[in-house]
Protein backbone atom coordinates (compact mmCIF):
# COMPACT_ATOMS: atom_id res chain seq x y z
CA UNK A 1 0.00 0.00 0.00
CA UNK A 2 1.07 3.72 -0.55
CA UNK A 3 2.08 4.92 2.26
CA UNK A 4 2.77 8.42 1.26
CA UNK A 5 -1.00 10.11 1.07
CA UNK A 6 -2.67 9.93 4.73
CA UNK A 7 -5.73 9.71 2.61
CA UNK A 8 -5.44 6.06 1.79
CA UNK A 9 -7.64 5.07 4.88
CA UNK A 10 -10.84 6.97 3.48
CA UNK A 11 -13.20 5.17 2.23
CA UNK A 12 -15.09 4.67 -1.25
CA UNK A 13 -18.60 3.22 -1.33
CA UNK A 14 -19.29 1.08 -4.72
CA UNK A 15 -21.70 -0.73 -5.79
CA UNK A 16 -20.21 -2.77 -8.49
CA UNK A 17 -17.00 -3.87 -9.93
CA UNK A 18 -15.42 -5.94 -12.65
CA UNK A 19 -13.35 -6.12 -15.80
CA UNK A 20 -14.20 -4.26 -19.26
CA UNK A 21 -12.53 -4.10 -22.24
CA UNK A 22 -12.33 -1.12 -24.16
CA UNK A 23 -15.74 0.15 -23.19
CA UNK A 24 -14.52 2.32 -20.61
CA UNK A 25 -11.50 3.82 -21.52
CA UNK A 26 -8.59 1.94 -23.72
CA UNK A 27 -7.57 -1.68 -23.38
CA UNK A 28 -8.71 -4.15 -20.58
CA UNK A 29 -10.07 -2.28 -17.80
CA UNK A 30 -10.47 -2.66 -13.66
CA UNK A 31 -13.97 -0.78 -13.88
CA UNK A 32 -14.88 0.58 -10.50
CA UNK A 33 -18.92 1.79 -10.31
CA UNK A 34 -19.00 4.40 -7.72
CA UNK A 35 -22.50 5.19 -5.09
CA UNK A 36 -24.27 8.18 -5.47
CA UNK A 37 -24.90 10.71 -8.27
CA UNK A 38 -26.30 14.11 -7.74
CA UNK A 39 -28.03 13.51 -11.43
CA UNK A 40 -31.45 11.67 -11.21
CA UNK A 41 -31.50 10.72 -15.40
CA UNK A 42 -35.07 9.29 -16.01
CA UNK A 43 -33.55 6.90 -18.30
CA UNK A 44 -30.50 5.81 -16.08
CA UNK A 45 -29.18 2.37 -16.26
CA UNK A 46 -28.37 1.96 -12.91
CA UNK A 47 -30.74 3.67 -10.76
CA UNK A 48 -29.53 1.85 -7.48
CA UNK A 49 -26.55 3.82 -7.50
CA UNK A 50 -28.06 7.24 -7.52
CA UNK A 51 -28.64 7.09 -3.47
CA UNK A 52 -25.62 7.33 -1.22
CA UNK A 53 -24.65 5.91 0.77
CA UNK A 54 -27.46 3.15 -0.81
CA UNK A 55 -28.64 0.23 0.24
CA UNK A 56 -25.99 -2.44 -1.37
CA UNK A 57 -22.53 -0.59 -1.92
CA UNK A 58 -19.80 -1.82 -0.35
CA UNK A 59 -17.05 0.62 1.13
CA UNK A 60 -13.38 0.07 0.23
CA UNK A 61 -10.65 1.71 1.92
CA UNK A 62 -8.55 3.64 -0.65
CA UNK A 63 -5.33 1.91 0.28
CA UNK A 64 -7.00 -1.35 -0.26
CA UNK A 65 -8.65 -0.12 -4.03
CA UNK A 66 -4.94 0.46 -4.90
CA UNK A 67 -3.55 -2.45 -3.76
CA UNK A 68 -6.23 -4.19 -6.23
CA UNK A 69 -5.17 -2.17 -8.66
CA UNK A 70 -1.79 -3.14 -8.76
CA UNK A 71 -2.18 -6.64 -8.37
CA UNK A 72 -4.46 -6.55 -11.01
CA UNK A 73 -1.19 -4.63 -13.30
CA UNK A 74 -0.51 -7.90 -15.63
CA UNK A 75 -4.80 -7.46 -16.64
CA UNK A 76 -4.17 -4.95 -18.04
CA UNK A 77 -3.13 -5.17 -21.57
CA UNK A 78 -3.41 -3.12 -24.98
CA UNK A 79 -3.25 -0.07 -22.86
CA UNK A 80 -6.12 -0.60 -19.78
CA UNK A 81 -6.13 0.21 -16.54
CA UNK A 82 -8.52 1.88 -13.94
CA UNK A 83 -11.90 3.34 -14.60
CA UNK A 84 -13.93 5.67 -12.43
CA UNK A 85 -17.64 5.51 -13.57
CA UNK A 86 -20.97 4.91 -11.31
CA UNK A 87 -23.31 6.43 -10.48
CA UNK A 88 -21.45 9.43 -10.70
CA UNK A 89 -17.30 9.23 -9.56
CA UNK A 90 -17.15 12.83 -8.43
CA UNK A 91 -20.23 12.69 -5.99
CA UNK A 92 -17.28 11.57 -3.55
CA UNK A 93 -15.02 13.60 -4.95
CA UNK A 94 -11.70 14.00 -2.33
CA UNK A 95 -11.58 10.19 -2.41
CA UNK A 96 -11.84 9.94 -5.90
CA UNK A 97 -8.88 12.39 -6.10
CA UNK A 98 -7.05 10.84 -3.47
CA UNK A 99 -7.51 7.49 -5.31
CA UNK A 100 -6.61 8.74 -8.46
CA UNK A 101 -3.56 10.61 -7.24
CA UNK A 102 -2.38 6.93 -5.66
CA UNK A 103 -2.86 5.23 -8.97
CA UNK A 104 -0.87 7.70 -11.10
CA UNK A 105 2.04 7.24 -8.62
CA UNK A 106 1.45 3.22 -9.48
CA UNK A 107 1.90 4.30 -13.05
CA UNK A 108 -1.58 2.82 -13.49
CA UNK A 109 -3.31 4.12 -16.49
CA UNK A 110 -7.02 6.11 -15.24
CA UNK A 111 -10.07 6.64 -17.29
CA UNK A 112 -12.91 8.37 -15.43
CA UNK A 113 -16.96 8.84 -16.65
CA UNK A 114 -18.40 11.90 -15.28
CA UNK A 115 -21.49 13.67 -15.86
CA UNK A 116 -19.37 16.77 -15.74
CA UNK A 117 -21.23 18.76 -13.21
CA UNK A 118 -18.52 19.13 -10.56
CA UNK A 119 -17.32 23.10 -10.08
CA UNK A 120 -13.62 21.50 -8.88
CA UNK A 121 -13.24 19.14 -11.68
CA UNK A 122 -9.99 20.42 -12.85
CA UNK A 123 -8.24 19.46 -9.81
CA UNK A 124 -8.82 16.03 -11.04
CA UNK A 125 -7.44 16.49 -15.01
CA UNK A 126 -3.93 16.00 -13.93
CA UNK A 127 -4.47 12.56 -12.71
CA UNK A 128 -6.84 11.62 -15.60
CA UNK A 129 -5.14 9.81 -19.13
CA UNK A 130 -8.87 9.21 -20.25
CA UNK A 131 -11.57 11.75 -19.38
CA UNK A 132 -15.04 10.82 -20.43
CA UNK A 133 -18.10 13.08 -19.97
CA UNK A 134 -21.57 12.55 -20.50
CA UNK A 135 -23.88 15.18 -22.12
CA UNK A 136 -27.49 14.79 -22.21
CA UNK A 137 -28.86 18.14 -23.51
CA UNK A 138 -28.20 21.65 -25.00
CA UNK A 139 -30.81 23.10 -23.71
CA UNK A 140 -31.05 24.03 -19.50
CA UNK A 141 -34.63 23.20 -18.91
CA UNK A 142 -35.13 20.30 -20.76
CA UNK A 143 -32.18 19.08 -19.00
CA UNK A 144 -33.53 20.35 -15.05
CA UNK A 145 -36.41 18.49 -16.36
CA UNK A 146 -34.92 14.72 -17.31
CA UNK A 147 -31.96 14.85 -14.99
CA UNK A 148 -33.13 16.97 -12.35
CA UNK A 149 -30.19 19.06 -12.49
CA UNK A 150 -28.53 21.93 -13.64
CA UNK A 151 -26.80 22.41 -17.19
CA UNK A 152 -24.51 25.64 -16.78
CA UNK A 153 -21.37 23.82 -14.51
CA UNK A 154 -21.26 21.34 -17.27
CA UNK A 155 -21.17 23.68 -19.81
CA UNK A 156 -18.82 25.65 -18.33
CA UNK A 157 -16.37 22.72 -17.68
CA UNK A 158 -17.07 21.90 -21.37
CA UNK A 159 -15.48 25.17 -22.31
CA UNK A 160 -12.33 25.44 -20.12
CA UNK A 161 -11.69 21.68 -21.36
CA UNK A 162 -12.01 23.01 -24.98
CA UNK A 163 -9.84 26.29 -24.35
CA UNK A 164 -7.09 23.92 -22.38
CA UNK A 165 -7.25 21.65 -25.60
CA UNK A 166 -7.62 18.58 -22.94
CA UNK A 167 -9.05 15.38 -24.87
CA UNK A 168 -12.32 14.27 -23.89
CA UNK A 169 -14.67 11.53 -25.03
CA UNK A 170 -18.27 13.26 -25.04
CA UNK A 171 -21.04 10.77 -24.82
CA UNK A 172 -24.37 11.47 -25.15
CA UNK A 173 -27.57 8.89 -25.05
CA UNK A 174 -29.78 9.65 -28.40
CA UNK A 175 -33.74 9.27 -26.72
CA UNK A 176 -36.55 9.66 -29.16
CA UNK A 177 -39.24 12.77 -27.71
CA UNK A 178 -36.31 13.89 -25.24
CA UNK A 179 -32.79 14.90 -27.07
CA UNK A 180 -32.89 13.55 -30.68
CA UNK A 181 -31.76 16.94 -32.25
CA UNK A 182 -28.64 16.81 -33.92
CA UNK A 183 -28.87 20.23 -35.07
CA UNK A 184 -29.25 21.56 -31.47
CA UNK A 185 -25.94 19.44 -30.11
CA UNK A 186 -23.96 20.29 -33.50
CA UNK A 187 -25.22 24.36 -32.91
CA UNK A 188 -23.56 24.34 -29.08
CA UNK A 189 -20.81 22.07 -30.00
CA UNK A 190 -19.96 24.17 -33.17
CA UNK A 191 -19.47 27.30 -31.06
CA UNK A 192 -16.55 25.80 -29.10
CA UNK A 193 -13.04 24.97 -30.00
CA UNK A 194 -13.80 20.94 -30.35
CA UNK A 195 -10.39 20.19 -31.93
CA UNK A 196 -9.72 17.81 -29.03
CA UNK A 197 -13.25 16.34 -28.18
CA UNK A 198 -14.72 13.17 -29.58
CA UNK A 199 -18.38 12.28 -29.45
CA UNK A 200 -19.90 8.54 -29.16
CA UNK A 201 -23.49 8.49 -29.99
CA UNK A 202 -25.27 5.96 -27.73
CA UNK A 203 -28.30 4.90 -28.62
CA UNK A 204 -31.33 4.25 -26.16
CA UNK A 205 -32.05 1.01 -24.55
CA UNK A 206 -33.47 -0.25 -21.61
CA UNK A 207 -31.19 -2.60 -19.65
CA UNK A 208 -32.06 -1.05 -16.54
CA UNK A 209 -35.44 -0.59 -17.11
CA UNK A 210 -36.34 -3.74 -14.36
CA UNK A 211 -34.18 -2.28 -11.69
CA UNK A 212 -36.22 0.80 -11.12
CA UNK A 213 -38.63 0.78 -7.82
CA UNK A 214 -40.33 4.10 -8.93
CA UNK A 215 -42.54 4.50 -12.05
CA UNK A 216 -40.25 4.10 -15.41
CA UNK A 217 -41.31 7.34 -16.83
CA UNK A 218 -39.58 6.99 -20.46
CA UNK A 219 -41.74 5.75 -23.09
CA UNK A 220 -41.27 5.16 -26.71
CA UNK A 221 -37.39 6.21 -26.19
CA UNK A 222 -36.02 4.10 -29.26
CA UNK A 223 -34.36 5.52 -32.14
CA UNK A 224 -34.19 4.66 -35.73
CA UNK A 225 -30.76 3.93 -37.57
CA UNK A 226 -32.00 6.68 -39.51
CA UNK A 227 -31.81 9.32 -36.72
CA UNK A 228 -28.03 7.86 -35.54
CA UNK A 229 -27.50 7.85 -38.90
CA UNK A 230 -28.92 11.75 -39.08
CA UNK A 231 -26.63 12.62 -36.04
CA UNK A 232 -23.06 11.96 -37.39
CA UNK A 233 -24.02 12.84 -40.39
CA UNK A 234 -24.63 16.65 -39.14
CA UNK A 235 -22.07 16.27 -36.86
CA UNK A 236 -19.41 14.98 -39.59
CA UNK A 237 -20.35 18.54 -41.38
CA UNK A 238 -19.50 20.56 -38.42
CA UNK A 239 -16.37 18.78 -37.74
CA UNK A 240 -17.23 16.92 -35.10
CA UNK A 241 -15.28 13.63 -34.46
CA UNK A 242 -17.70 10.86 -34.01
CA UNK A 243 -16.22 7.63 -33.33
CA UNK A 244 -18.15 4.29 -34.19
CA UNK A 245 -18.68 1.88 -31.34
Amino acid sequence: MNKKLNCLTNYIFIFKKGFNFSQDGPGNRLVYHLQGCNFKCKWCTNPESMAFPGENSIKYQVGELVDEAVKCRPMFFEGGGVTLTGGEPTYQFENVLCLLKALKKEKINTAIETNGSHKHLFKLIPYIDNLIMDFKHFDEDTHILYTGHSLKQTKENLKMLSEQKIKVLIRTPVISGINADPYGFANYFSALDCKSFSFELLPYHEFGKAKWREKYEIQNGFITKETLDKFKEVYANCGLNVINT
